[in-house]
């Protein structure tokens, strides 16, 4: 007896573009193909434009930017102001992050309106080359063909093998941004940029924290003088750090209580808290979704495996993101995109050599781009340093934020810039005027002798390119 929904399943829909995945590199690249008269669909499991304006990027700065307001009160008679009885209403700190995030839902919806690009809620899956079935909430299915496909599925926060752990059913970063009270105690596996990011959030809301991380430094791959700054500014906020530390065993529930067992330089300790985070790394979403069905390859670590014009192993399917294995930041989603776009038609446009700023967003942020001072003298590369504290920014002086830094690389035989770094507020605005210099091949001086407004934070570029290099 056959299904209900099966001659559905058989009548098959042609279009020139399907994608598997709606995040932001392949929602731009369906509004721009069917902006430009294609027929295409975008298969989304769940969120509207995927996860960075729902459920990563933009919820959590929301939640943070209310973090650092709240800090802002507590150190209110800093700023010649009286705050007295600060309270942290978490119920509202939410809503102002669902307000955000329905009308980017609202506004993304609308540009699917306007340039005709099909947005369909469900479950995709392939189930031969250039083909995927569509199961709909309703339970109804559709089969879909593309000339050509984008697979855009992403990835998901790892849950490690520890005993326990699954049955203390610990928060993610989807979860923790969703929190309607302040943690008591919140306890986070993982020293990386969303651990980071949100044990600092969690903190200024009034939680106690307490980090733990399998490597001796916080953000262990980033330079020296770099991991310092994160250690104090973490140890002047009264977070906790537990660094070479391996979770061996977790007992209880998060919400409630929740105890781990830590291996820490051969001798175990017990942390006990009441939430439990896990911030420890990601994986890729490339489970059953009929990938080999479509003659689609995975790497040793189950990303897609693609070249350098982001081609999967399967003729006309292509892969952008995270899934693909790019470096995991929207920004290089959105490139990808450009990547592809420019590949479908015609062109020659390859992933190698790529540009590629990072910001931590912690209060101050860590931005930089290029070669770190690490990388360089693992490539044998010579280096000249620049390197100035915030204190000699004046604009960083009015508003009492002189925590951190700016330095840059340059290169020795020569004045182009080979890295920079700024652990400083508001770091991440400051940073794109180098990269616009390092892009466009310019000196140095260039930056030392721009006519930047003052008083600004940019304004900074002046003192660090005169100062006297090592």
């Amino acid at each position: 007896m056959s299904s209900p929904h099966a001659s559905q399943a058989r009548a098959l829909e042609n279009y020139d573009l399907v994608i598997l995945g709606g995040g932001t590199g392949s929602t731009i690249a369906a509004w721009t193909f069917a902006g430009r008269g294609q027929r295409v669909a975008v298969i989304e499991l769940k969120y509207i434009g995927g996860s960075c304006p729902n459920i990563a990027c933009l919820p959590s700065k929301n939640i943070l930017h209310s973090a650092r307001v709240a800090s802002y009160f507590r150190r209110g008679k800093e700023f010649g102001i009286v705050a007295d009885g600060l309270r942290v209403d978490m119920p509202a700190v939410r809503a102002r992050k669902r307000a955000m995030v329905s009308g980017l839902n609202e506004m993304y919806l609308d540009n699917f309106k306007q340039t005709g690009a099909e947005f369909i809620l469900g479950s995709g899956r392939f189930v031969s080359p250039k083909t995927l079935e569509v199961t709909l909430p309703d339970g109804s299915v559709r089969l879909l063909r593309g000339a050509n496909v984008i697979i855009s599925t992403g990835t998901r926060a790892a849950l490690e093998s520890i005993p326990g752990l699954a049955e203390a059913q610990p928060l993610t970063h989807i979860e923790a941004l969703e929190l309607d009270q302040i943690p008591g105690h919140l306890i986070v596996i993982g020293g990386g940029y969303v651990g980071m990011e949100l044990s600092q959030g969690m903190r200024r809301f009034g939680s106690k924290v307490t980090v733990i991380d399998r490597n001796d430094r916080l953000l262990h791959k980033e330079d020296d003088d770099v991991t310092e700054a994160l250690a104090n500014l973490f140890r002047d906020e009264g977070i906790e750090t537990v660094l070479s530390a391996r979770v061996r065993q977790i007992s209880r529930k998060t919400g409630d209580s929740v105890t781990l067992v830590v291996e820490q330089n051969g001798r175990e300790r017990t942390v006990a808290g009441t939430h439990l985070l896990v911030a420890a790394g990601r994986r890729p979403n490339t489970e059953n979704i009929g990938l080999e069905l479509a003659g689609v390859e995975l790497s040793d670590y189950g990303y897609i495996k693609v070249n350098e014009r982001l081609e999967t192993t399967a003729p006309g399917v292509w892969a952008i993101g995270e899934v693909a294995g790019s470096p995991q930041f929207t920004h290089v989603s959105v490139d990808d995109f450009r990547v592809v776009r420019d590949n479908l038609t015609g062109g020659n446009h390859v992933t190698t050599g790529r540009l590629i700023p990072y910001t931590l967003f912690t209060d101050p942020e860590l931005a930089r781009v290029g070669l770190t001072e690490k990388e360089a003298k693992a490539r044998g590369i010579p280096y000249r340093l620049f390197k100035i504290p915030m204190e000699r920014v004046l604009r960083a002086r009015t508003l009492s934020e002189t925590r951190g830094f700016l330095k840059a690389l340059v290169e020795v035989n020569g004045d182009r810039i080979l890295g920079f770094t700024a652990f400083a507020v508001d770091g991440g605005e400051i940073m794109p005027s180098v990269q616009t210099a390092m892009m466009a091949g310019s000196p140095y001086a260039v930056l030392r002798e721009a006519i930047w407004a003052h008083p600004t934070l940019v304004e900074g570029l002046i003192p660090l390119f005169s100062s006297e290099p090592s």
